[in-house]
């Protein structure tokens, strides 16, 4: 029957517990794997909160966006589909523009998962519509031991349904809805079980086509550059003559829609009563148009953009995993590879008025003063006067990426008093950036085409159009072994402790060239304009090693049946890297040479923790408190003023973070049940030892992190003739907080709140209702950014009212 009993997600960050049906006496219990066994989220020490399948249906959760709502200590940096970067608990730095995520982007801080397989990339996380979820499981602080590299926050794991041996099930969801002032979306959703052998072969298969419309503008307007920053003259000011870019052949109402379409097949085959094989593939494709962030001084919800702004965002992973028993030890084989390709094209307008050099590829030469500064043949120059063509600049984008994961572990009996679950994992990742940067004025004022320096490792050899100015053509791999453990011992039946260990020795490489435009120079002196990564700036062709062992200790004491208190004191870390064109000489002189490499940044983390279920079972609550040193971090910084490389990372700062972090799921009558979750993290810069970069000032606020985050839902269900309803309302606060942590970029974010409500009915097999989020139609300010050198505002969407048929078969 689609109308199930009470299912109620324990969640131990952060309100993220759902019901479906008619309230129970008694929360039921929610099995998760975040420690990698099969365990009740209450009994283990660990902070992991739940969204249930049927939690996902409640709230009406769809992408990546929408977990972050529910999950109060949880936030992201990003400007749309598949171009976010979580944080958990405060740990943040502002993510790079995906613009060079592929060239010069960090590993993010916290690890997603999909299923078994860790999918995080830099400035682009995968973003995996929420379509036949098992569950989403988070997992709050350093996860290093388990979990591995870049799981230094923490650790989100998606994990879907599996195939079924046991009976037939199929169901499908349809919604249609509409946006204020924006285009109207619809989604399809089905899936289908089929026990080929009964007991012993299962097929699943999951379809979704979503369409999410817009609710951005793209403006009609003109872009002139800035003639203080590219000069006429130094001498006679007004000399040149300035060129109006205008858009209106690309204006458009509603112009951000975007579309998943996607399916996942899976068999699971039970080879005897020991052992099952189960083979599943996923594939999605994301497409986007437009911007997901508004310009205020064009208008609200409103930007004026002169080069096509689109995004593809594909991918397949195929999966598989062997699960058995050989005498009292449960072993697991889980591999899986990813194959992702993304394109993407982006307005980079804005460039024409924070460039340091933008005058050189936007303006002939006809100025004396430039044929001196740049030596320029004087059969080239204009006559009458300088002229600073059209300047419209774009990028267009392509990365491919793989990933080729192994994991072997195994498990012993969790009956006993001595417990120990320990693997060995393996990880392959290439990221091929080549990112075309077009400066449209360079083929009217004499550019020659760009063609790739001749002595590196490059993607493609081809010329690029006569439009481009500078490119990149990089790949980046990085290769990591590692053996991890954690030993569990029952010192008395109430008192526990934990030990767990990682070894990993990770290889990172990184290789191909930038290219500079050949100019208008005639002759040799532009010959070879860019950098070969294996010889240039201080880097070589050898890959950078590095390995260290990951402790954790945790202790847990069981005061009661119901009621658990744990201690844990647990680092993580997250990889070092190179920094693209390290090791050239500054502009600046008061600003040092950039190293060619940055270090790993590390964590480490106190925590005391308790799990409880009070009034015989119909109140659940928990929380945490902890403190967190977060030391090297690594911070990027756009220059081209100062430093020669204009884009770089650095291991720049310190940083504390102490948080209180609570959640309630009470069952206050048969029909209602209240939900309540908080987060507080006092944040804080405690050093700053970066040469390059400039920070904020010691004792600053962490950035995109509030101090202060909660939300409050009350749930009712009741019977209504033959029917079940329901009533829902769920609101959300978060205070103000920081975009950046460089201290040119640094602005504060207002504190928001927002309001969902929903209705609806259900009876046997169907269930309807009507969602109306953002009630007030509040424009959250989620991320301040000068990424496209234009001040703009990630916000949220605005009020949306869908309905939503849903079918079980």
């Amino acid at each position: 029957m689609f109308t199930k009993k009470v299912l109620a997600t324990a969640v131990v960050s952060f309100g993220a517990a759902t019901l479906s049906g008619v309230a129970q006496a008694q929360l039921e219990e929610v099995i998760v794997t975040a420690t990698k066994r099969a365990q009740s989220a209450q009994d283990i020490p660990v902070a992991v909160s739940a969204l249930s399948s049927e939690g996902i249906k409640d709230l009406n959760i769809g992408n990546f966006d929408d977990y972050l709502r529910f999950l109060p200590n949880l936030t992201s940096g990003g400007r749309g589909p598949g171009q976010s970067t979580i944080y958990i608990r405060g740990m943040a730095v502002e993510p790079i523009t995906v613009m060079l995520s592929g060239a010069q982007g960090s590993v993010p801080n916290v690890a997603l998962y999909l299923d078994e397989q860790p999918v995080t990339a830099p400035g682009r996380n995968l973003d995996v519509y929420a379509a036949d979820l098992e569950r989403v499981e988070v997992l709050a602080g350093p996860q290093g031991t388990l979990f591995g590299a870049s799981s230094q926050a923490g650790t989100v794991r998606l994990i879907t349904n599996k195939p079924d041996p046991v009976q037939f099930d199929a169901g499908f969801d349809a919604s249609a809805g509409v946006t204020k002032d924006g285009s109207e979306s619809y989604t399809t959703e089905a899936f289908i079980n089929v026990p080929v052998v009964e007991d012993r072969l299962a097929v699943r298969g999951t379809f979704y086509n979503v369409h999410r419309g817009g609710y951005i503008d793209n403006v009609a307007g003109t872009f002139t550059t800035d003639p203080s920053i590219n000069p006429d003259s130094a001498v006679a000011p007004g000399y040149a003559r300035y060129e109006a870019a205008d858009n209106s052949q690309l204006a458009e109402d509603d112009f951000n829609d975007s579309g998943y379409l996607g399916f996942r097949l899976g068999a699971k085959w039970f080879i005897n009563q020991d052992w099952d094989l189960l083979v599943q593939h996923t594939r999605q494709e994301i497409d986007a148009d437009g911007v997901f962030d508004y310009d205020p001084e064009v208008g609200d919800l409103e930007v004026s953009r002169f080069f096509p702004d689109e995004l593809e965002d594909d991918f397949n992973q195929t999966a598989w995993t062997l699960e058995g028993r050989l005498g009292f030890l449960s072993l697991l084989y889980t591999g899986a590879y990813l194959d992702r390709e993304v394109q993407q094209s982006i307005d980079y307008t804005g460039y024409n008025n924070a460039g340091g050099f933008i005058d050189y590829y936007t303006c002939t030469y006809s100025n004396p003063d430039y044929i001196v500064n740049y030596g320029i043949d004087p059969d080239v120059i204009t006559p009458g006067g300088r002229e600073c063509r059209t300047p419209v600049k774009g990028f267009i984008g392509q990365q491919d990426h793989t990933r080729s994961t192994h994991e072997f572990r195994f498990n012993t009996p969790e009956d006993k008093s001595l417990r120990l679950t320990a693997g060995v994992f393996y990880d392959d990742v290439e990221i091929k950036t080549q990112d075309d940067f077009y400066y449209t004025a360079v083929a009217e004022i004499g550019f020659a085409p760009n063609a790739p320096i001749s002595a590196a490792k490059n993607i493609s050899d081809a010329t690029r159009p006569a439009e481009v100015a500078f490119f990149n053509d990089i790949t980046r791999t990085e290769e990591q072994i590692a053996v991890f453990g954690e030993l569990t011992y029952d010192i008395t039946p109430k008192l526990s402790a934990t030990l767990g260990l990682r070894w990993y020795d990770l290889e990172t490489d990184y290789y191909g060239s930038s290219n500079f435009a050949d100019g208008i120079f005639q002759g040799s002196v532009n010959t070879d304009r860019g950098r070969d990564y294996d010889v240039s700036g201080g880097h070589t062709d050898e890959p950078l090693q590095e390995d260290d062992i990951i402790p954790k200790v945790s202790l847990s004491y069981a005061w009661t049946d119901d009621v658990l208190f744990y201690g844990t004191y647990a680092e993580g870390f997250r990889p070092g890297g190179w920094n693209r064109g390290g090791g050239l000489d500054s502009i600046n002189p008061n600003f040092p040479t950039v190293s060619a490499t940055y270090g790993t940044d590390d964590v480490e983390s106190y925590e005391l923790g308790w799990k409880s279920q009070l009034l015989n079972g119909s109140l659940q609550f928990n929380g945490n408190l902890y403190y967190v040193e977060w030391t090297d971090m690594q911070v990027s910084r756009f220059d081209p003023v100062n430093v020669s490389i204009l884009t770089f990372i650095e291991n720049a700062a310190d940083s504390e973070i102490l948080g209180l972090e609570a959640d309630a799921v009470w069952l206050a009558t048969e029909h209602l049940t209240l939900f309540a979750a908080f987060s507080y993290n006092d944040t804080e810069l405690t050093s700053v030892q970066g040469q390059a970069v400039e920070i904020a000032p010691l004792g600053s606020q962490l950035p995109l992190t509030p101090e202060f985050q909660a939300n409050l839902r009350a749930r009712y269900e009741w019977d209504l003739g033959a029917y079940q309803a329901f009533w829902q309302l769920a609101g959300q606060y978060a205070g103000d907080s920081f975009s950046s942590i460089v201290e040119a970029e640094r602005e504060r974010q207002d504190s928001y709140a927002t309001l969902d409500a929903s209705v609806g009915v259900s009876r046997d097999q169907w269930r309807a209702g009507l969602y109306l989020e953002n009630v007030t139609d509040e424009r959250a300010e989620l991320y301040i950014n000068t990424q496209d050198d234009i001040r703009r505002i990630t916000t949220n969407r605005p009020t949306t009212l869908s309905f939503r048929v849903s079918y079980r078969y």
